[in-house]
């Protein structure tokens, strides 16, 4: 059995994962990772574990600590120079994201062709793969609720546009808010997609918390790829 656990930010997805299915999975804030322990305590003994992890050193301490208890053999997911079919391009490859890292090798699972692999959740990151498997390179930006609560923190008559929707041509603040937010979203996904367009089967890859509010305005082939970093973390764990 392989244990996949993403530590987020915000959040930590895990999922288990033998004989070429996923068997179960969960979710549960950063904020309250003891919880994993009641996870952890169905998982088998000896079990493989293959953490993605972005929070820090604390948390990554603390799945440490939880799973070492359990006699779990855990290893965390490295940005290398190469890994899975996939080749890092980064000026250090070690500085990339982990996250990140993982998302590119399951995108690499998922397609063979071109890709732009999008991960929305606190941060979103766009990220091209070429179909030669070499991440060329990629962007990192706040996420949509993060790019909203800088607004409202930071300026003195703008809210947090609860209720804000999105328009082609907002007419009220929170509108104005909701739809400006997206848009930059939207347009740093479509302008990198622009180096890849016009190459066979390119297509971008959506993953995270924030994907279907992206999904429903892109203007790009793209596809809904559910929890794309676990998938990565499995495919590096079953790699030899």
């Amino acid at each position: 059995m392989i244990i996949a656990i993403d530590a987020g930010n915000s959040r930590i997805k895990w999922a288990t994962h033998e004989g070429g299915r996923w068997l179960d999975c969960g979710v549960l804030a950063t904020s309250d990772i003891a919880w994993l322990a009641e996870a952890a305590d169905e998982w088998p003994a000896g079990a493989q574990v293959v953490v993605c992890n972005v929070a820090g050193a604390e948390v990554a301490a603390g799945i440490s600590s939880l799973l070492a208890a359990r006699q779990a053999r855990v290893s965390f997911l490295r940005p290398t120079a190469a890994a899975c079919g996939v080749r890092n391009s980064y000026d250090l490859p070690a500085q990339l994201g982990a996250d990140r890292w993982a998302a590119l090798i399951g995108a690499r699972a998922q397609s063979a062709n071109a890709c732009l692999v999008v991960c929305a959740g606190t941060a979103t990151t766009v990220d091209l793969l070429d179909a030669d498997g070499v991440f060329r390179g990629g962007l990192i930006l706040p996420g949509f609720d993060l790019m909203r609560a800088a607004l409202a923190s930071n300026t003195a008559q703008l809210p947090f546009a609860e209720a804000g929707a999105f328009r082609a041509a907002p007419r009220n603040t929170s509108d104005a808010i909701v739809s400006g937010c997206l848009q930059a979203q939207l347009g740093a996904v479509e302008r990198m997609f622009a180096a890849i367009a016009s190459e066979a089967g390119a297509e971008c890859l959506l993953t995270g918390g924030g994907a279907e509010r992206l999904a429903a305005h892109l203007r790009i082939p793209f596809r809904l790829v559910e929890n794309l970093i676990l998938r990565g973390l499995v495919r590096y764990a079953e790699s030899p």
